[in-house]
Parts: structure tokens; sequence; C-alpha cells
């Protein structure tokens, strides 16, 4: 403990534990079940900032972003029965994309627990398949205690989100506790002999690659990986919404896996006769339904670097079986020498000419062409910006032609979460306002987070949101032509008018439906130092980057 005991309430004594342990920004959307917890952190408004959001999944998908970008476990408080079920969304996210989170609900008194009192749920029976860990905090005395460990837990192994229950009483009951130091985390590394066996495995190979992805990353680690793959030219392909953990512009960037899977990249991954299989789990997007590596036996040689021991072998059986951090395996492997030269050069150049080729722009449907526009983007835009993705087929268009220069730069739910991308926008926003943000949201997923516009004005920030207009929902949409051509029901979209929506929040706003006025737009966009959204009308017929209306029915041209 970091300083000597003390009595308060046990509101003041949690915010006094968040503080201790860094945690001096809270998304939340208030409750009467944490009023102790609020009046606390009034007296400490100074050191612990409040951001008050308009609905709970929000607050949670900001909070989780937050996560990503820093490392450290988002936090996000929100009350007990519908609060808590709103942010289930965001510990989802946050459990399949690796990120520490902490989410902290309000119960209801302990006297009144068992009897479906009013809002009362059973948050370690409902959280439990969707967090690394849930508890009930049963004193205040003993906040400190639990809240160092849900930290650590958190950042931990596989990273991922630790929910707390607090029942009301517990905040006002007043305790004598100090407050907690940091748990230090422990990370997993390399054995020598892993390393060894690892170079004897690669020395042999004739068509390796190396798939990246997972959380508990930083700028180190993806950089000492970046240097250890160019010394080896060892082609690297990322995995889902993970493109910011190599320089795309790399002469060993291969490509991007998931839904805007290039076909070509596919094949090449059933051709090769090593994976080497760093942070990614493997899942089934990034496996296309676990058909580009066999389970649980793959016939490629897999060399599988997880930093949770749980997680090797869980789906797929490595040859070599590795327990470390990104961080400690990147730095293990900085010193590994390669063959001169490697026996893949040609292998290599052939994977990393295919990716380029495959981030040209073709033709689009309509008078804007999306593709043009993001690689226009991808040109102009500092390396430093923070590109923020929701879910659905529009996110194609970014994942495929925006080359992600720097680690940090994207946020994308990997669980394919729909309302992300405007949260995600204003959480990168608030922790790095010196930054240019740019989140791209679909109609419907726009839809489904638009009222947070309004904590945007709130907060005073300033990123620009990108709204794809084509009045469906797209994923869907493409889905139901390749399996029932022309029945199509459901997907359809009445949508407002997103200019004047916009407006009505305080943003600046503008409607692009040319591909020629999109440039003046954002650049007014920038200009005008506020809150901006661009409503960007696609054509319905661009279902995809690789699909149209027609051709996802059989139609020929």
């Amino acid at each position: 403990m970091t300083a000597s005991p003390r009595e308060r309430a046990g509101g003041e004594i949690l915010a006094d534990s968040l503080l201790a342990l860094g945690g001096d920004l809270i998304f939340c959307l208030p409750g009467e079940s944490f009023l102790g917890f609020l009046a606390a952190a009034y007296d400490r408004r100074d050191r612990l900032r409040i951001v008050t959001c308009r609905q709970e999944g929000a607050a949670a998908y900001m909070a989780e972003a937050a996560g990503k970008l820093t490392g450290r476990p988002g936090l996000c408080y929100v009350t007990r029965g519908p609060g808590a079920c709103n942010a289930a969304i965001g510990v989802h996210t946050a459990f399949q994309d690796s990120t520490p989170l902490v989410l902290m609900i309000g119960q209801v008194k302990r006297g009144l627990r068992g009897r479906e009192a009013y809002q009362e749920v059973d948050f370690v029976r409902m959280f439990s398949p969707l967090a690394k860990h849930v508890e009930e905090i049963g004193s205040a005395e003993r906040i400190p205690e639990v809240i160092a460990r849900a930290f650590a837990l958190a950042q931990s192994g596989r990273p991922g989100p630790v929910v707390l229950s607090i029942p009301q009483d517990v905040l006002e009951e007043r305790a004598t506790a100090a407050d907690p130091s940091p748990i230090a985390i422990a990370e997993a590394h390399p054995a020598p002999d892993a390393v060894a066996r690892l170079e004897d495995l690669l020395a042999v190979a004739e068509r390796p690659l190396a798939i990246v992805g997972g959380g508990d990353w930083n700028d180190e680690a993806t950089r000492r990986l970046a240097a250890f793959a160019e010394r080896w030219k060892l082609p690297v392909a990322v995995s889902f919404r993970r493109q910011d953990l190599i320089d795309n512009r790399s002469p060993v960037y291969a490509g991007e896996l998931g839904t805007t899977l290039d076909p070509k990249l596919g094949g090449r991954i059933r051709e090769a006769d090593l994976i080497l299989a760093v942070g990614a789990r493997l899942g089934e997007v990034d496996t296309q339904g676990y058909t580009l590596l066999e389970a649980p036996h793959p016939h490629q040689t897999l060399i599988h670097v997880q930093p949770s021991a749980d997680e090797l072998g869980r789906v797929y059986a490595p040859t070599l079986g590795i327990a470390a951090s990104p961080g400690a395996f990147a730095s293990a492997v900085a010193r590994s020498s390669p063959p001169k030269p490697p026996r893949w050069s040609a292998w290599t150049a052939t994977l990393t000419a295919e990716a380029a080729a495959s981030r040209r722009p073709g033709p689009c449907p309509g008078t804007l062409d999306l593709g043009r526009i993001v690689a226009d983007l991808a040109d102009s835009l500092p390396d430093e910006a923070i590109i923020c993705l929701g879910a659905g087929n529009y996110t194609g268009w970014v994942q495929r032609y925006y080359q992600f220069r720097l680690y940090g730069t994207q946020l994308g739910p990997i669980n394919g979460s729909m309302g992300y991308g405007v949260p995600a926008a204003l959480a990168a926003a608030l922790l790095h306002p010196t930054r240019l943000v740019v989140g791209f949201a679909g109609d419907g997923c726009f839809m489904m987070a638009a009222q947070e516009l309004s904590t945007a004005i709130q907060q005073g920030l300033k990123p620009i949101i990108l709204v794809i207009d084509n009045g469906m929902y797209g994923t869907i949409r493409a889905h139901q032509e390749r399996s029932y051509p022309g029945r199509t029901i459901a997907t359809d979209l009445v949508n407002p008018d997103f200019v004047r929506l916009a407006e009505a929040h305080g943003a600046w706003a503008a409607r692009v439906e040319r591909t020629e006025d999109f440039g003046p737009a954002f650049a007014a966009a920038r200009a005008s130092g506020r809150l901006a959204v661009l409503a960007l009308r696609l054509a319905p017929e661009a279902l995809s980057t690789r699909a149209t209306l027609p051709t996802s029915r059989g139609e020929t041209r």
C-alpha cells in the first residue's frame, strides 16, 4: 500500500483507489446506484475526469477504445440492470479484441440482494461468459484490494475486460483502508531454446508467412517485429483490423486478413509451408471459417506466439507454441540471424507485389468513388492520424485502401460490433487532442451512436466523422443477395438528413455526392476547427470493394 490507512466513505475509497492506479478518466452514464462515487468524484474533479455519455453502450465503447490506445484499462461506470445490459456490448468487444477494460456497475444494496429488487441482476452470472473476471465487492474496506486485482487481471496474459459489481451501500458505508499500489504485471518471455527452434524451422522453410495481430502491443514491439521481418525478408500479413501493427509501406507487408481478404493472399496462406502467428488468435474471420489453416492440425508448420499459454492449442495444435507477450517475443527475435540470402526472397516479392496491386482502387458504381477517396486520404493525412471504424461493408474500403503507418492509428472492433466508430473517435480525440481523428460510420452504424455528437460538443472534441450513406444495412444486404437473390427484406433504411442532424447538435456539416467534391469538403471540415460531419452518399449498387449488387445476384453486365 502506498499510504497509511484512513477512514473514508466507500465512494471516496473507490475514487482514491482508481487515482492511485492511474485511473483518472472514466466514461459513464450516471445512476442513483453510484451517487456515493459521484459525490467523491466531485471533490476530486481537478484530478478525476468524468465523461458523461448519452448511452451506456457508447460509454463502454469509449472506454474500450481508450484501453486500445493506452494499453491500460479503460474505465467505465454504469448503473444496474438496464445500464449494465447496454454496456455489455463494450465488454464483449473488449473480450474478443483483447483490450484491457474495467467496467464498474452500480448494484442494489446488499440487504436487498436475492429478492429481484428494482433493476437487480446477478452480474457474476450475466458477465461470466463475456469477461476475464467478474466480482462483486462485498465491503468498503476491500475496495482497494479488488480494484488493484481488476487492473492487474485486465492487463495480464491476454488482456481483456474485468467487471465489478459494487452495491450502493458499499459506497455509502465508512471504512478504514489504504490506497492500493499497482500490482506488477508478469510478462511471459520465450525460452531461449524456443527462439533457437524457431530459427531452425524458418531456416528450412521455402514459403513462410507471418501473421500478426491480437492485443498487448506497443510502439517498441511493433518496431522490433518489423525490423525482424525486414531483416529476414519475411512477408507479414495483419489480422482483422490490426493493420497498424506494421507500416503498410514496409517492403514485407503482404496485406490484411478478415472481411477484405484478397483471394490471392488467401491462396498464398494455403500454399505457405510455415506460418508464424504472433499475437493473433487465428480466429474464424482471419482464417475464413478455419479453412486457410485446417483445425486442429494445419498442413503448414505453425509457430504460434501468444501472451497466454491457455490460447496455445485451443484451436490449432502448433508445431511450436511460444508463451510470450508480443513485446518480449519481438525483443527476443531482434537478435536472431537470418540465412543469407533467405531462400524465400522471390516468394516475399510476389506477396508484397500482390498486396500493392490489391490496394489500387477499381471502378465503383455511382458518382462517389469511396475507394479513390480513401486512397487520397491515405496519401494526404499525417502518419499519426487516428482512423476509427464501426462495422459494416463500408469499412472494407478503409481496410483495403488506407495505408496505416504507425501503431495506435486504427480503432475498429474485431468482434464486428456496430456503432463503435463514433464513440471510438471521441475517445481518441479526448486522449490525443492535437492529432487528427477521422471516424467512419455507415448510415446504420452512425444511427446507433449519433446521440454521442452531443457528448463531443459537451467535451469540446473535434473529430471529423464521415457517414457513408447507402440507405441500407450493407453487409446483411450483401449476404441476402448472395444467398437469396432478389429476395431482400428488412435491410432498407429511411435515414434522416444527416447534415441537419449534425448541425442541430452543433457540428459543422456538409453533404458530398461526387468524388471530386470530397477534397474541398474535407478541407473545409478541417478548417472549421469544430466537430465536423460529412455525409457521403454511396450508390446502393456499391456493396463492397469486390462486389456490386448485380454481381452479388449472379448477374452479368
